[in-house]
């Protein structure tokens, strides 16, 4: 017990630091709820001996998505544990299908708790193809459709996946009494709150010292740039993301993104949908609200970096917005940048670009850390 105290103290000493007025207090018998600082969709509360985190359904806030019982594995089991899926922690063998988790974990330095990936040809973190190369980490195919036979070889302590709306179950992964960790994070509100999570994760492997002053870290970082946005004396209006088969899909103001954006005070074309997930529209809808607009931003995975006449050839429409014909398009090659691998759990790097891009008198040192400007 006193292992899981010691593993325990600097998560109760953190979170407390964001919300301590709202968590119990720690002689109450209902256990202590750890206090979270932006994360709406998580919730832990630590009981003698064992951890409870609830996730909540980002779909349908109303209802429970999934409620782990997080228990030491050097201890036994108590004679009675609330109800939900009991992990035995740290895990020492996991199956990590994302890139965005695998690297998290890399980095607070449990990478050999790593036994199993899904999806390799999207993993962009060296260590991962080193270990498949050796045979330490098995690659388990498509997260679509896992080999269950490596699955069931491997025999994992847990399996970190996300999940999704109106999914129908796990089909034979479920059945495998193996515990499921779905990996909402990426539903969260704001980009704070996603970052978050990292907190339940170091639970998982028995890292919370790291995640903590990791998230501390990114958290201070991320104040001090949106403050520096703050006392900017300009701003540019933005566009982001193409469009994708008939629709053009645009954050709304409660996303990730959108909040993001609000962040580095930049004048967001559609900051007036104040809704969450990403909104459907038509190309011409799109160009008469922001056909205007300063910057583009856009995320794009090639072979080789697109050029403004790539842009042109792929939609001529495109030529008619602003920032095509001044040239202030902003690209992001996801094929050879790790955009998607760092950004969810460091969104105080992404929001140092934005605010490079946003306000032009503000040069960080280092300068774009993902985006530059497009070539002919």
């Amino acid at each position: 017990m006193k292992h899981f105290v010691a593993l325990l103290f600097p998560v109760l000493f953190l979170l407390a630091s964001c919300r301590g007025a709202g968590g119990a207090s720690a002689s109450l018998p209902e256990g202590d709820t750890l206090a979270m600082c932006y994360a709406e969709n998580l919730t832990m509360v630590a009981y003698p001996g064992y951890v409870v985190a609830t996730l909540r359904n980002p779909w349908d806030t109303l209802k429970t998505l999934h409620t782990y019982v997080l228990v030491p594995k050097d201890k036994a089991l108590p004679r009675t544990l609330p109800q939900g899926t009991v992990v035995r922690v740290p895990l020492a063998k996991s199956l990590v299908y994302s890139a965005v988790h695998a690297g998290l974990v890399e980095e607070l330095g449990a990478a050999k708790q790593i036994g199993g990936i899904c999806d390799l040809k999207y993993m962009n973190r060296p260590f991962v193809h080193e270990g498949c190369r050796r045979g330490t980490i098995v690659d388990c195919g498509a997260s679509a459709n896992p080999d269950i036979e490596r699955i069931i070889d491997l025999h994992p302590d847990a399996i970190l996946l996300s999940p999704y709306q109106d999914n129908s179950g796990y089909g034979r992964l479920a059945n495998l009494d193996i515990p499921i960790i779905e990996c909402a994070d990426y539903m969260e509100t704001s980009a704070l709150g996603r970052a978050e999570w990292m907190r339940f994760y170091g639970l998982l492997y028995g890292v919370s010292s790291q995640a903590n002053s990791l998230f501390a870290e990114v958290d201070n970082h991320y104040k001090r740039l949106k403050f520096r946005a703050m006392l900017s004396s300009s701003s540019y209006s933005l566009l982001a993301d193409l469009k994708y088969g008939p629709v053009w899909y645009i954050s709304g103001a409660y996303t990730t993104m959108g909040r993001m954006y609000e962040d580095a005070c930049g004048r967001y074309a559609f900051a007036d949908l104040r809704q969450g997930g990403a909104i459907p529209m038509s190309f011409e809808a799109v160009y008469d609200k922001a056909g205007e607009s300063d910057i583009w931003i856009i995320k794009y995975n090639r072979p080789q970096d697109l050029t403004y006449a790539d842009l042109k050839a792929e939609n001529p429409g495109y030529a008619r917005f602003k920032a095509f014909r001044e040239r202030r398009i902003y690209g992001c090659n996801t094929g050879r940048i790790p955009f998607y691998e760092e950004t969810p759990f460091h969104p105080d790097r992404l929001l140092g670009d934005m605010i490079q891009m946003l306000h032009p008198e503000i040069q960080l040192e280092g300068g774009l850390r993902y985006f530059s400007l497009l070539g002919e």
